[in-house]
């Protein structure tokens, strides 16, 4: 008898094979496109109304202590990670010099102070020798007046023989006599009137206290009291210290960098966008950011101030020369500042140059400002 056409075909021919693929490609398909269709729906509902980087890093108010004046280091009273206050001492300089400066200073405001009243004496002294000098002029003046009113009286009697001749001349000698006393007695009086100008040049329109000498000295003595104030450094802001080089018995320069102070409530992030995400990127969109220090947990919100000036190429120690040479298109970031909340960083603080992760949505209103506003 002849075999049934119908016979079944082996399992391991090639015929099973394509039956047994097609469920598990249609199935891979299927994946595939789901994950598509996923990824376009977040991409639409999500991704497209933010911008991201994780090319960001906290930035501080960094503040350096320096010296204002040379000097010799008494004490230091602060370490490296310590936290001050505004105005807390840092350190103490040896204010044995300043003290001394001071003590010189006031020796010379109260020496100043009698030269000035010496001055003012002498002024009253030559104003009344100016008086004294005009009521000798007026006196010479009445003595010539006598003396010539007696040749007039003479005169006619002289014809006569009632007046001798040598009374005459005694008369005419005595005219004479008092000319010169009125022209020496005018001469006094214009050399004290000379010398009560220069005194009165010397302290007219001015008080002791305002004296321009008293002043000067005055000066002194609030400069030598700031010298002595310097000798005391005090934190600028408040924060925490860092990079403390200064030590015990070191004489330190003026402008001698001695510490820095970190204002680390005041923190923000530069965060480094490509040119591509700025295209919607406003001052005053919201950012929410998560640091690799405490992880996905803990999310800190902030808002975008201000948006760099110029890429970070364009600002390094040697910018790049695109005209010279073969040239390959890199994509340039923009620095954008994000203010933190100060109130998370009490509960989260963070420290300066920690990595970020920023995004920003830049569907939420903003100013149409690129810059920073004061």
């Amino acid at each position: 008898m002849n075999a049934p056409a119908s016979a079944s075909v082996p399992v391991g021919s090639p015929a099973a094979t394509p039956s047994r693929r097609r469920p598990a490609l249609i199935a891979l398909t299927a994946a595939v496109l789901l994950a598509a269709a996923a990824w376009a729906t977040w991409w639409a509902l999500v991704l497209r109304h933010q911008e991201s980087t994780d090319n960001a890093y906290v930035q501080a108010t960094t503040v350096q202590v320096t010296a204002q004046q040379p000097g010799t280091v008494l004490e230091v009273l602060v370490d490296d990670t310590e936290t001050v206050q505004p105005g807390q001492l840092l350190l103490r300089l040896d204010p044995a010099d300043a003290k001394l400066a001071l003590a010189r200073a006031e020796a010379k405001l109260g020496q100043t102070l009698r030269e000035v009243r010496t001055l003012v004496a002498q002024d009253a002294a030559s104003r009344a020798q100016v008086a004294l000098r005009a009521a000798e002029v007026a006196r010479a003046r009445a003595e010539l007046q006598r003396a010539e009113d007696d040749v007039a009286r003479r005169q006619p009697l002289l014809a006569s023989g009632a007046v001798g001749a040598e009374e005459m001349q005694h008369a005419q000698a005595a005219v004479a006599a008092a000319r010169s006393a009125l022209a020496a007695t005018q001469a006094a009086e214009q050399a004290a009137r000379q010398q009560a100008a220069a005194s009165a040049a010397l302290v007219a329109g001015t008080a002791v206290d305002e004296h321009p000498a008293v002043l000067q000295a005055r000066a002194a003595v609030h400069e030598a009291e700031l010298a002595l104030q310097r000798t005391e450094l005090r934190a600028p802001v408040g924060g925490q210290v860092a990079r403390r080089s200064v030590q015990v018995g070191q004489r330190i320069a003026a402008g001698a960098p001695l510490m820095s102070v970190v204002a680390l409530d005041r923190a923000w992030v530069d965060a480094n966008f490509k040119e591509v995400q700025l295209r919607r990127m406003r001052v005053g969109q919201p950012v929410r950011l998560t640091a690799d220090l405490y992880g996905s947990r803990v999310e800190f919100t902030g808002r975008i101030t201000g948006l760099g000036a110029g890429t970070g190429s364009a600002f390094a120690l040697l910018p790049a020369q695109n005209a010279t040479g073969n040239w390959i298109k890199v994509v340039q970031r923009v620095p954008v500042r994000i203010a933190l909340d100060p109130a998370q960083l009490a509960v989260h603080p963070l420290r300066v140059g920690l990595s970020m992760q920023a995004t920003v949505d830049v569907d939420a209103e903003g100013s149409t400002a690129v810059a920073a506003q004061r």
